[in-house]
């Protein structure tokens, strides 16, 4: 089954998220993703992408009865390694990706939507990395790209407490570009996806080669790291019970080992 459409109109992609009810990133959701950025780039046509999810969310996370199914540390750190590669591929893309957020954006929801260059939420959205609510850590890069828009102290706040915050006030905080209403969220992504396919392609092109400069090559070390200690943590007792107390839809019982 399909888990991404795909439409082209005004030379911009539209890529909508379709794996109800939470339109959680399995590995199939997201080969298929990798999939259609190549046609993207196959086809020269689009010079915009705008990202969005059909149903109640954005995405509300990671698929986490399959990560159930995975065994050792190092099957964990690989499945870190892809998904930090194919969100990696998208902040270096040659056209801006802009994520239109509405429901909720959370753990890799939160963490591909800031892979994407622009972010225009809806007011009431929810955007958070849950992780360690559950025992683990965010393994899609959350560490590491969370501090660059909210800065270091708000960061460890929103990782370390799992809380999220309103699309409201990830605007203010510049997490995201732009809050409004929900039923504008479409209307003003669309607005600004058509100016910028309005502008010469290959000005795009050279500005998306030439503002990833500005980032750190902290960046690449960091994320490595986090990969490390995704696969080294999910060997814990506690994240076995934090994992098992989601599915149970329960609260953990942490023991600290």
């Amino acid at each position: 089954m399909e888990t991404i459409a795909y439409e082209l109109k005004n030379n911009v992609a539209y890529l909508t998220i379709q794996s109800p009810p939470a339109n959680a990133l399995s590995s199939n959701l997201l080969q298929d993703l990798a999939r259609y950025l190549d046609n993207v780039e196959q086809q020269e046509e689009a010079k915009a992408i705008v990202l969005t999810g059909e149903g109640k969310f954005f995405s509300a996370g990671a698929d986490i009865k399959e990560f159930t199914s995975l065994q050792n540390a190092s099957d964990y750190e690989s499945l870190s390694v892809k998904g930090q590669e194919l969100f990696d591929r998208i902040e270096g893309f040659q056209i801006p990706v802009i994520a239109a957020i509405h429901g909720a954006a959370l753990g890799g929801g939160l963490e591909l939507a800031m892979a994407c260059h622009i972010r225009i939420v809806a007011e009431n959205a929810k955007l958070g990395l849950p992780e360690l609510s559950l025992g683990i850590i965010p393994g899609f890069a959350g560490t590491q790209r969370l501090p660059q828009y909210v800065g270091t102290a708000k960061a460890y706040e929103m990782i370390l407490s799992g809380e999220p915050i309103s699309g409201s006030e990830a605007s203010v905080l510049g997490l995201a570009n732009k809050a409004v209403a929900e039923e504008e969220l479409i209307k003003e992504t669309v607005k600004l996806a058509e100016k910028i396919a309005a502008k010469s392609k290959p000005s795009i092109n050279r500005v998306m080669k030439l503002i990833p400069f500005a980032k750190t090559e902290q960046f690449a070390a960091g994320t490595k790291a986090e990969a490390k200690m995704f696969g080294e943590i999910f060997g814990s007792e506690d994240a076995k019970e934090g994992v098992q107390a989601f599915m149970e839809k329960r609260k953990p019982s942490f023991k600290d080992k």
